[in-house]
Order: C-alpha cells, then sequence, then structure tokens
C-alpha cells in the first residue's frame, strides 16, 4: 500500500475516461499520486468508475467492486470509492448490499469525493484534465445525459435529460489540451446531433465542429455518436469542406425492420433508414461510416433478422458492431415485451451477423491495397509501429501495422503510408520515402 497515492479504475465508455481524467487532475492538484488502470492496485485509495449500461457491463463492474473489497480485506487498500453510471443507477441497493465500500458516488455527485477526503474542488479548473490516453489525442465530450428515450436504453435513467456544455467552454478546452500536445479530438456524448438545443434552442453541432476545427493544431476531428432521426445536414458540408474534419461519422442505427424500429421507439422506418445512409453517402463521398446493431429485441422474427443482414450487405458499413438485446430494469421495453427470444438465438444471430460484416470488413480493407492513406502512429508494438488513419478511431477501429524495420518513427506523427497489404481488419504498410508532418505542421501542434 503507499501512502496519499490513489488507483482509480475506469470501465465502460469514453465518457466515463473523461470524468476519470477531470478527477486525476483535481487528486493532483490536492496532492495525491494518482494512477490509472493500474495492473496491481497499490494505492492506500480506489476509486472505481462503473458502467451500468447493460447486464454484461454492470456485471464486470461488480466483479471488480468485489475484488477490490477483498483486497482491502486482506489490508492492501485502505479505502474504496465507487462513482459512476452503475453506482447512479443503484445507489442505494449498492449501499445495502456491499458495504464493504466505504462510500458510493453518483455520475455527477464524483465531485463530492475531494470534499469526502478533506479536500477541495477547484471549480475555476473544472475540466482541467489528466489525459490517460497518448498525448497526440483525446475525447472531448460535448454533453451530458439524453433526451431520446429508446425503448431498451437505460441512460436517460441514469443521466436524466440531454445538457449541452456551452460552446465557448468547450473551444477553451480544445484550445487548452492543443497547447498541451493533443491533435486529434474525438468528439463524444450520448448522442451529438441533440448538441445545442436546449442552450441555443436549435441544433448547433454543425458550428460547433466548425469553431473547433479553427483551432490551429488541431488536425482531426472524430464524430462520435450521431442519431439517425432529424439529423443536421448541415454538419456534412462542414465535413466536406473542413480538411481536419475527418471522413467519419459514427451512428447507431440499431436495426432496419420498420416493425422493431417502431417497438424500440427509434422514430424512423426501414425506407427512412436507406435513405438516410444513402444521402450520407452522397453529400460526403468517401465517408467512413461505422454503426452498432442490435439482434434479439422482444419480438424479432427470422423475417426481421433477414432484413437485417440483406441492410448490411446493402449498406456495407465499413466499420459495425453489434451486441444482442439484454432486459434492463425500468426501461420501456422492459414494460411493455417480453424477452421471448432464447439466449442461443440471439448469440446465433449476433454470430451470423458479426460474420457477415468481417467479409464486408475484409473488402473494404483490401480495397485500400495500393493506395497512400495519412497515418498517425500511436505506438510500437513488438516488430509494428501501430497506427491509425482518418478513418480509424482509436479502441474500436481496425489499425495500420508498420514494420518497424523501415526506419524509426515517433509517436503522434502523421506518415504518408503506402497500404501493401490487409487482413480482414488491420492494414499493412510502408512509409512513402518516410513523408511526414512538416515542421511548420508541428509547430501548430
Amino acid at each position: 500500500m503507499k501512502k496519499n497515492t490513489v488507483d482509480i479504475i475506469t470501465l465502460g465508455c469514453s465518457k466515463n475516461l473523461v470524468d476519470s481524467e477531470r478527477l486525476i487532475s483535481q487528486l493532483e492538484r490536492s496532492g495525491y499520486t494518482v494512477r490509472h488502470d493500474p495492473p496491481l492496485v497499490q494505492g492506500e485509495i480506489v476509486v472505481v468508475n462503473t458502467c451500468g449500461f447493460i447486464a454484461d457491463a454492470k456485471e464486470e463492474s461488480i466483479n471488480m467492486i468485489l475484488s477490490l473489497c477483498e483486497a482491502k480485506q486482506e489490508g492492501r487498500i485502505r479505502e474504496l470509492y465507487v462513482m459512476g453510471c452503475l453506482s447512479q443507477r443503484y445507489f442505494e441497493e449498492l449501499g445495502r448490499e456491499i458495504p464493504e465500500v466505504d462510500r458510493f458516488f453518483g455520475k455527477f455527485d464524483w465531485t463530492e469525493l475531494l470534499r469526502h477526503l478533506g479536500k477541495s474542488f477547484d471549480h475555476a479548473r473544472a475540466y482541467d484534465r489528466h489525459l490517460t490516453t497518448p498525448r497526440h489525442y483525446a475525447y472531448l465530450k460535448i454533453a451530458e445525459g439524453c433526451d431520446r428515450q429508446c425503448a431498451y436504453c437505460s441512460i436517460p435513467m441514469i443521466t436524466g435529460v440531454f445538457k449541452s456544455r456551452p460552446m465557448e467552454d468547450i473551444v477553451h478546452e480544445v484550445e487548452q489540451l492543443v497547447s498541451q500536445g493533443v491533435k486529434e479530438f474525438q468528439v463524444i456524448a450520448q448522442e451529438i446531433t441533440f448538441y445545442g438545443i436546449d442552450l441555443y434552442g436549435k441544433q448547433m453541432i454543425a458550428e460547433l465542429v466548425q469553431r473547433i476545427s479553427d483551432v490551429k493544431g488541431v488536425k482531426w476531428i472524430r464524430l462520435h455518436y450521431a442519431y439517425p432521426t432529424h439529423f443536421p445536414w448541415d454538419l456534412l458540408q462542414v465535413m466536406r469542406s473542413r480538411k481536419n474534419v475527418c471522413k467519419y461519422l459514427d451512428v447507431a442505427l440499431q436495426h432496419i425492420s420498420t416493425t422493431v424500429l417502431h417497438n424500440m421507439q427509434r422514430h424512423i422506418t426501414k425506407e427512412e433508414t436507406y435513405a438516410f445512409v444513402q444521402r450520407l453517402r452522397q453529400e460526403v463521398p468517401g465517408i467512413c461510416l461505422r454503426t452498432t446493431l442490435m439482434v434479439g429485441f422482444p419480438g424479432e422474427s427470422e423475417a426481421d433478422f433477414e432484413e437485417l443482414k440483406e441492410f448490411v450487405r446493402w449498406a456495407k458499413f465499413e466499420r459495425m458492431g453489434a451486441f444482442a438485446y439484454s432486459e434492463e430494469d425500468g426501461t420501456p421495453a422492459a414494460r411493455n415485451f417480453k424477452d421471448d427470444i432464447p439466449d442461443d438465438v440471439k448469440q446465433q444471430r449476433l454470430s451470423e451477423l458479426m460474420a457477415l460484416q468481417q467479409d464486408i470488413s475484409a473488402e473494404v480493407q483490401a480495397r485500400k491495397i495500393g493506395t497512400t492513406l495519412r497515418v498517425i502512429i500511436d505506438r510500437r508494438e513488438g516488430d509494428y509501429y501501430v497506427g491509425r488513419t482518418e478513418f480509424d478511431s482509436p479502441e474500436v477501429d481496425p489499425e495500420v501495422l508498420i514494420p518497424v524495420s523501415h526506419g524509426q518513427l515517433r509517436r503522434g506523427t502523421f506518415y504518408d503510408v503506402e497500404i501493401t497489404d490487409a487482413d480482414d481488419f488491420d492494414l499493412y504498410g510502408t512509409p512513402s520515402s518516410c513523408k511526414r508532418e512538416s515542421p511548420a505542421d508541428r509547430e501548430e501542434s
């Protein structure tokens, strides 16, 4: 046990990660030594930032808490605190069932953790962060909450209504992060297309992205997560016209059957979804689309699932994830529908869908062989440098592998890379005469 040291463990999504980074900054300002996701907990204080979205995520969070309770009982840590989505949703139940935890904090009251430790939260520097990502990229959270009320989703119960951050605050944070060496920003929220309605009375995501792109030193902006209904089409004009706005859009579509979409409360039909995808590709030629789909929603028939597979074959999404429906307490789906699809059927459908996508991904990646792409280097891993193109978001998307035998490459630097080979997901390449960003570009960064 290391005195005056805090270990923070983050579970779940990148939005949680941003909260952890803000907490780390505040703790360090208060005199603590902080480690994030250490392989072995050794701090006298441990904080777990939990996820409560679906059953698997909740189980992971509970198992982590219980393992740390055991470490506390063995004297390996002194205090254990829990924050985040799971704690927000099941605050009272967790307190009763896991009394070994010293205190639970919700998703938004974690700032009270400082006060509990006898420290003060510095509100003047509330959005200062200690980045846990490589220093050349960061996640940029522009809002909290969600107003969409999809039938299967518990997020609105956890996070409440959509709350946009003021545009000036976001731009200031970008400027601050750029001054620290950040070049690439993943713009995130529960869904970004609603941004601005609560503060400005209209969708303002296009103007926000434009203002971020104006900040000197911002090289790439990538957008997660959009919603298809009432999509702000002016955002695509910004994507077309701004070189540093990646031609990349993460938009969760969930399904294609009109019946299933209606039951999911997605407010869109099969025909409208096809038209939506077609318009995205027409307005931004070469756009990379990432989506998430769900199988096994109550009532999903074999015919519905066949429609979904046909849609995936047609759309040929460059990036796609999928998951099986799990019933979440308190959601409209749990109240109104019986979870009538057997688990083995859900898993079979999930496997079929992902096998289909694997073939599509292999086709997409193979078409890039012989092209030259701009790649940013994230790390060295064994005999390869590992990087990404503008079509690849960190952690979730394929990567570009470059043999170290081709010369030394610098992390956080852009190179022109000729793609020489591809597998189902990743690309392989060689630097084009080691051409990289100019000194002027590096100075801007």
